[in-house]
């Protein structure tokens, strides 16, 4: 198939590209990182994009890591920026009627978030023009916009950089973690079951396993050994509510890749200056 990644520069993406490759697909990229003209809140720019698919991807979203979320979430300038790139993106979708998946979030049900509320539109958005909605619960991969990294690669950088793990929160909260290659295979996979998909069936990307944030750390103070000076903070982005996986997605696809080992391949990308 002839694959449109929107969001091709970002954390899934990127890996999302390269997994579709490898397995023979041809890739179309789109990314506002990559270059300024291929800006989805501009109604059109898609266009001429989306007519030469076979399928698009829609990973495209102004979002990052708990820091960033809590730094910018509630500001006019995000929920403008993901407002206009859904409108215009779906308006394209339906002009030119192509199978689609979108990348919503476990925290779309979380209405006191600007980022859930936002993923809970493109939801609906979705499920009126008959698209896959993917919850994605923390996939972590290679980050090259450190800015927007979240806690995997943050967490890294500062044992590396630092010696000292420096946290958040007291790192209580229990997350969901999933490797990037995991989640093309899956995104690969219900793409090509696409018209056997039950659309009233959640599917929840994550590796159906708990962790908490301080395990995380630990994880890595193993590889790089490190300090790790947990804050007293507790979790503001989440407000450490806890969604339980639907399995459902579970039919078609299962995850590989533990927790470990995942972190290890990140340890390694980062030390061969793959990041």
């Amino acid at each position: 198939m002839k694959y449109l990644i929107l969001g091709s520069a970002g954390q899934i993406g990127l890996e999302l590209c390269k997994f579709l490759e490898k397995e023979g697909h041809e890739v179309l990229t789109f990314d506002i990182e990559d270059d300024q003209i291929q800006d989805l809140r501009i109604k059109g720019m898609v266009d001429s994009r989306i007519s030469e698919s076979d399928f698009v991807m829609f990973l495209a979203f102004d979002v990052g890591g708990s820091r960033y979320l809590k730094k910018y979430q509630h500001t006019y300038d995000f929920i403008d920026n993901n407002a206009k790139l859904m409108v215009h993106t779906f308006q394209s979708l339906k002009s030119y009627s192509k199978p689609f998946i979108f990348a919503s979030s476990q925290m779309s049900n979380m209405s006191y978030s600007p980022y859930g509320v936002a993923k809970a539109l493109g939801e609906s958005y979705t499920k009126a023009l008959g698209g896959i909605i993917v919850k994605f619960w923390n996939v972590y991969g290679p980050e090259h916009n450190l800015e927007k990294s979240h806690v995997i690669t943050d967490f890294i950088l500062k044992a590396k950089d630092y010696g000292n793990i420096t946290m958040m929160t007291d790192g209580t909260e229990e997350r969901q973690f999933l490797h990037a290659e995991d989640c093309s295979n899956a995104l690969m996979i219900l793409s090509q079951k696409y018209n056997e998909i039950d659309r009233d069936k959640e599917l929840h990307i994550t590796n159906f396993e708990w962790n908490t944030i301080l395990d995380v750390a630990n994880i890595i103070n193993v590889e790089i050994p490190c300090k790790i000076t947990p804050s007293k903070e507790i979790d503001t982005v989440q407000l450490n509510k806890r969604n339980e996986p639907y399995p459902y997605i579970l039919n078609y696809w299962k995850p590989t890749i533990s927790l470990k080992e995942g972190i290890k391949k990140i340890i390694t990308q980062i030390q061969n200056g793959n990041i």
